[in-house]
């Protein structure tokens, strides 16, 4: 009799142990994968091409974290290396963003470090909203100005912890001249990266370049090298290095692209976002896996809507964002024109720009024609 208990006992080991080792680890990993894995967006663009205002889109959107440049540190802490030399360095730190590590700033910034330290970070409006801020609701359309009053006493570790509630982690940098560096992060099991290329007009960056050059001449100096910036030809060759890395990306990313990158490079030209911002932010939106909501399409309109010309270099304020965009065809002289087609010939070719062959041309010619090749 005991024997038959015992025997019968042993047999309810048997059989739990048998459904706790088949059944509850299963429903664990059910369970574990009904949270989709975050979505990394990687803004690529070149400095003055409409890129901060790009990085809005995206970062007033309530499910995604945002940072602007965060490889600005990387260039500031070693300004004596090339660009070419730091890429390795700014991919292993957008590699940190985008997984929520911020530990990766502490080798370029101070151990005391505040979350006002971050490079623009009053842009990010996951960073002026909860957990990072409390002043704000996180569907709430924050500009900077307000921001950077309000939210810049909380400490460093905020931006982390911001981080790790989003389902959506956006990054806008200008640090990128080879989209093959990037290769090893379109492989990384641990990211869903998609890389939104963002473009425009050599002429209208040339020409908004000319109005902050002491602002990037330490950039300029990184990217070809202090001797070939000065002089008259030094913003010349900087655009130069600046379009042919838009070739080599456009190619990498579209034309001979590996099946890694299938449905993950999206070309975007500045110019068809102001031409019609709805369009284009819905596309980006689409490509992204994100909702346009009516708030947002809303605050799109507004701002690419307004009286604003643009005049403060690198803020973010409503403006008649199609005026401002054609403002290069009144200001710039036709010499300096030649000079920035003649340079930048092959990526205007390749992205679908019309080149101006003289001055009453330049003065002349309609927005319509001016785009005819810019359609898409």
């Amino acid at each position: 009799m005991v024997k038959s208990r015992r025997a019968q006992v042993l047999l309810i080991l048997v059989v739990l142990s048998f459904l706790l080792i088949h059944f509850l680890p299963c429903n664990n990993n059910a369970h574990m994968e009904e949270k989709p894995s975050p979505v990394h967006i990687l803004i690529l663009s070149s400095w003055r091409s409409g890129s901060s205002f790009t990085g809005q889109i995206f970062s007033q959107h309530p499910s995604v974290f945002y940072l602007m440049e965060p490889a600005w540190h990387v260039w500031v802490k070693m300004y004596q290396n090339s660009a070419k030399v730091l890429h390795m360095a700014v991919r292993d730190l957008v590699r940190s963003v985008f997984l929520c590590d911020m530990s990766v700033f502490d080798a370029y910034m101070s151990s005391q470090k505040k979350k006002s330290d971050l490079f623009q970070w009053e842009t990010s409006r996951a960073l002026c909203s909860p957990p990072a801020c409390d002043s704000f609701s996180r569907s709430d359309i924050i500009t900077a100005g307000n921001c950077k009053t309000i939210c810049g006493k909380y400490p460093f570790s905020k931006v982390e912890e911001a981080c790790k509630t989003y389902s959506h982690v956006a990054i806008k940098e200008v640090r990128f001249f080879d989209l093959k560096v990037l290769y090893p992060l379109l492989t990384d099991p641990s990211l869903n990266l998609k890389i939104i290329h963002l473009v425009r007009d050599p002429r209208a960056v040339f020409r908004s370049r000319e109005n902050t050059v002491a602002d990037l001449k330490r950039d300029s100096n990184i990217v070809v090298g202090s001797q070939k910036t000065n002089g008259e030809m030094g913003p010349y060759n900087t655009m130069q290095v600046i379009c042919k890395s838009h070739v080599e990306i456009y190619k990498a990313g579209s034309q001979a692209a590996p099946s890694f990158l299938k449905d993950r490079y999206l070309l975007v030209r500045y110019e068809d976002i102001v031409r019609d911002p709805l369009a284009r932010a819905a596309q980006m939106y689409k490509f992204a896996e994100l909702h346009f909501t009516p708030e947002l399409q809303k605050w799109v309109h507004n701002i690419t809507h307004g009286k604003g010309h643009g005049a403060q270099a690198f803020g973010i304020g409503s403006r008649d964002a199609l005026r401002v965009s054609q403002a290069w065809r009144k200001t710039l002289p036709f010499q300096k024109i030649e000079k920035v087609q003649n340079v930048c010939k092959d990526a205007m070719d390749l992205l679908g720009y019309r080149l101006v062959q003289s001055e009453e041309e330049q003065k002349n010619m309609s927005l319509d024609l001016l785009f005819a090749q810019n359609s898409s």
